[in-house]
């Protein structure tokens, strides 16, 4: 179920917003001035580090999927790195400090029970820090092929996990 944009006021001049077919789509308009409410993706950032023949999840803190395994990801603020927002999620459920190597996957997830409508997905090595879950994160622990765990959330960590296990990766 995807999580709908809501605008009910105009940003410009406070007018009750009326939905109006503008550029292809109904979209939120104000009648008084005619400014046009565009809804921008929210873009998240999720990193697969694999160890050995290990890679990393984390079990979620909060819904949605409160107490499902995934990579460690969350959001990109608006003025940052794509890479960098990578990295600081890491940091923050995990406790490393990693470098992102490659770029991995672009996912569209409209529709995936998240807030998220774009999930870009990195690959990052270790270079230091102690693992231990933080933040949005109550466990950080290392699967390999035989011991995953049952429930995974979100379509791009289910996806990077059946492409891991099937050896389609490229890293």
């Amino acid at each position: 179920m995807s999580q709908e944009r809501i605008a009910r006021f105009c940003p410009m001049c406070g007018t009750k917003l009326e939905m109006q077919h503008r550029h292809g789509m109904q979209r939120p308009v104000c009648p008084t001035c005619d400014h046009i409410v565009y809804f921008e993706p929210k873009v998240a950032i999720a990193v697969l580090i694999q160890q050995g023949d290990c890679i990393l999840l984390i079990r979620r803190a909060h819904d949605p999927f409160k107490d499902y395994w995934a990579l460690p990801a969350g959001f990109m603020e608006w003025n940052e790195d794509p890479m960098a927002a990578g990295c600081r999620e890491v940091l923050e459920e995990t406790g490393l400090i990693v470098t992102v190597e490659n770029l991995l996957d672009v996912f569209h997830t409209p529709d995936d029970g998240g807030i998220a409508n774009i999930v870009i997905v990195y690959t990052a090595s270790i270079s230091s820090g102690n693992l231990q879950a933080s933040d949005d994160a109550v466990e950080a622990k290392w699967f390999d092929r035989a011991h995953l765990p049952e429930h995974i959330a979100f379509l791009p960590t289910r996806t990077i996990v059946r492409r891991w296990l099937a050896n389609e990766l490229t890293l």
